[in-house]
């Protein structure tokens, strides 16, 4: 069988099933079914039902058309039943069901009034016309059934402009990541300065950050920039509860929930805010090419950055602000977003996956599950490109540990060979022209480490990592 055709063929009524997502009714005719099972032990010949094969499930298909006749060849005890296999490619399945439900029995004005909101919130691209021809309904009728969705999908819509427009995100590259003309989004950021009133209006009555986030449904770290708007780094500071570091040891215990995703190594958004403070100025563009969770272009809002964020692991909904890439090793990186913009960052903050470490909680493409050799010939030639795209007077911060093999392994047996250390960073930096300005010790909290694990450690003479770097360099 081809997939790809529609074509009639034969197929086992255990591998058919009744996918309530794209299912029009609310409920099934049990009556009908008892009436069809009469009918086949009558000898009645029905029509073939449709089915789609079913994204994600080899082998299986789900209804588009014909629920009641197939629920009667399964009380029968039917084994096989003629399906048509349908190829809707852009087609709606649930418009498509609901369009050949329209039939002897109708659907229902809850029916319908249910599948246009249910068709438009998977996909709020659709037009009133297009769920009324599906459904039988005029696109006044739609409209009504929707409005208050496309409210909200338009609220949606320009929450997301508003906060990748205050990243610095150029509009191209904005249309493109929300899936926009450029038309549309021109039309959306002239109603942006009317966007921010409500939240700023109660952060003036004294509501709190977390309240406004609540109440607005906006990200936290997007009121924060409206809280802190027009005032200084140090301010910020104060008001985010950071102490701020005036010496190069910054030793933060616990990640800012408030900042970020929960993502495999994370690190503290008050690490980004000392990058920032140290070494970058208010407005200026920050480039965060392996995003992770997020953390770099929260802190930066908070902060009064921008902030291009890219990363593999893509989630438009969720994070639209980080753009999608992969660093393929084999790949000429030509293709890189950012690489024919105008606008050059004024600082790189590179917090790439460890060697190593977490490799199995990372993305299986991710260079952390590579060999040492391959990891370190990758960040060569990542740190020449990145040379290479940048304008003079880049500062670059690249965020690090010393990897040891030192798991049940006592220190003086460690293999040197299967190390990577912050030296040996350092000279691969030198080779590929960037200069080392400063290096700031950024460690781990050893509280991590129970009391247990200390005791074993102690016995075993093993000698764990805590060191993390943060070396500057231009």
């Amino acid at each position: 069988m081809n997939p790809m055709k529609d074509v009639l063929v034969k197929i086992r009524t255990s591998d058919i099933f009744l996918d309530e997502t794209i299912y029009p009714r609310e409920n099934i005719d049990h009556k009908r079914i008892g009436i069809f099972v009469e009918n086949l032990r009558d000898g009645f010949k029905f029509e073939p039902i449709e089915v789609q094969a079913c994204p994600g499930k080899r082998g299986k298909y789900r209804i588009l058309d014909g629920v009641h006749r197939w629920s009667a060849y399964k009380k029968t005890g039917q084994i096989e039943i003629d399906a048509i296999v349908k190829t809707l490619n852009s087609i709606d399945p649930l418009l498509y069901a609901a369009k050949l439900a329209i039939g002897p029995k109708q659907l229902t004005e809850a029916e319908t009034r249910n599948t246009a909101r249910r068709a438009f919130q998977t996909n709020p691209k659709l037009t009133s016309s297009e769920i009324g021809r599906a459904i039988g309904r005029s696109r006044q009728a739609v409209d009504s059934y929707i409005a208050d969705l496309r409210a909200t999908t338009l609220l949606e819509l320009d929450l997301k402009i508003f906060h990748l427009n205050q990243l610095g995100i150029p509009q191209d590259r904005i249309a493109k990541r929300l899936g926009i003309p450029r038309r549309t989004l021109r039309d959306h950021l002239a109603e942006m300065p009317g966007l921010a009133f409500p939240p700023n209006s109660d952060l003036l009555k004294g509501f709190t950050v977390p309240q406004v986030a609540q109440k607005h449904g906006w990200p936290e770290p997007l009121v924060w920039s409206q809280a802190l708007n027009k005032k200084d780094d140090q301010t910020r500071f104060k008001e985010l509860n950071w102490g701020l570091r005036t010496w190069d040891l910054w030793n933060f215990i616990d990640c800012d929930n408030r900042f970020g995703d929960d993502w495999p190594g994370r690190i503290p958004a008050q690490l980004i805010a000392h990058i920032l403070y140290f070494f970058s100025e208010q407005n200026d563009l920050i480039f965060d090419p392996m995003a992770g969770g997020g953390v770099c272009a929260d802190t930066c809002l908070a902060m009064g950055r921008r902030c291009w964020s890219l990363d593999m692991d893509d989630r438009p909904e969720a994070r639209p602000e980080i753009e999608p890439y992969h660093w393929d090793l084999e790949g000429k990186w030509d293709d890189l977003p950012i690489i024919n913009s105008k606008d050059k960052p004024d600082l790189i903050i590179c917090d790439p996956p460890y060697f190593d470490k977490k490799a199995s909680e990372y993305a299986k493409q991710s260079i952390s599950g590579l060999s040492r050799v391959n990891y370190l010939k990758f960040l060569e030639r990542f740190f020449l490109f990145l040379k290479k795209i940048s304008k003079k007077n880049i500062k670059l911060a690249f965020i690090n540990a010393d990897w040891r093999d030192f798991q049940n392994c006592p220190a003086n047996k460690e293999d040197p060979k299967q190390a990577i250390l912050i030296v040996d960073y350092y000279e691969i930096f030198k080779k590929t022209g960037w200069t080392l300005t400063h290096i700031i010790q950024a460690p781990l909290s050893s509280e991590r480490f129970n009391p247990g694990v200390v005791a074993a450690m102690q016995k075993k003479k093993i000698l764990g990592v805590t060191s993390r770097y943060v070396m500057i360099l231009k």
